[in-house]
């Protein structure tokens, strides 16, 4: 890691659009690969809605204009606070997104954003229930989800589907296929995955594939 950067938002005002959406859900992943984890009341977590709250207005602002300097600031700075390691203090930490994605990218060789982006809602609204109190905060602290007169679990499911409907709008790939990935790879795409155990369930083999064949 660097002890000093200078970052110029400028240089990212060329990135074709489908580079930089990979690029923005990216960041956002990463922040969640942290949010994702703990149950105590730990600071790093507000710093983290704050910075995923920024990255989705800011790439409302870079879809419609990409060369918006601050908008592609914003994105920058919080791409720097997304993996400084800043947000990780306290967390046991997830990253089973990433490890999925990246097995998809050995079959695939498709973009690293737009596979953390077909199988990240499929995974967590597997691991949900054992971390419900989490997705809970993350529906209203981040999507704005009004709670009142809702279960955890449905103001938990509102928030992922906020989060896809985001996606979606930024045109993200929401699905294995769309990158070319096919039902008989999956085996090699299960056996390909490193399992964390720092998130809220620590994976089978068997969940793994069910997961995949959930992001088909």
């Amino acid at each position: 890691m660097p002890k000093f950067a200078i970052l110029n938002p400028k240089f990212t005002f060329t990135l074709p659009k489908q580079q930089m959406v990979a690029g923005i859900y990216d960041i956002f992943n990463h922040i969640c690969e942290q949010y994702f984890s703990g149950e105590d009341d730990n600071t790093s977590d507000y710093i983290s809605e704050s910075l995923m709250k920024s990255v989705v207005h800011s790439s409302r602002i870079a879809i419609r204009n990409p060369e918006d300097y601050e908008a592609r600031s914003n994105i920058m700075w919080a791409a720097t606070w997304a993996l400084n390691t800043l947000v990780s203090r306290g967390k046991s930490t997830d990253w089973m997104v990433h490890m999925l994605g990246q097995s998809v990218g050995a079959y695939t060789d498709a973009t690293h954003g737009m596979t953390l982006s077909a199988v990240s809602l499929p995974y967590y609204r597997y691991i949900m229930p054992y971390g419900l109190a989490k997705f809970r905060r993350f529906a209203v602290n981040v999507w704005e989800v009004d709670a009142s007169g809702k279960s955890d679990g449905q103001i938990a499911k509102e928030g992922l589907s906020c989060m896809e409907s985001w996606m979606k709008e930024l045109g993200l790939v929401m699905n294995l296929r769309e990158l070319g990935a096919t039902e008989e790879m999956l085996d090699g795409i299960a056996d390909g995955t490193f399992i964390m155990e720092g998130g809220y369930k620590v994976l089978t083999r068997d969940e793994v594939l069910d997961i995949l064949k959930a992001s088909l």
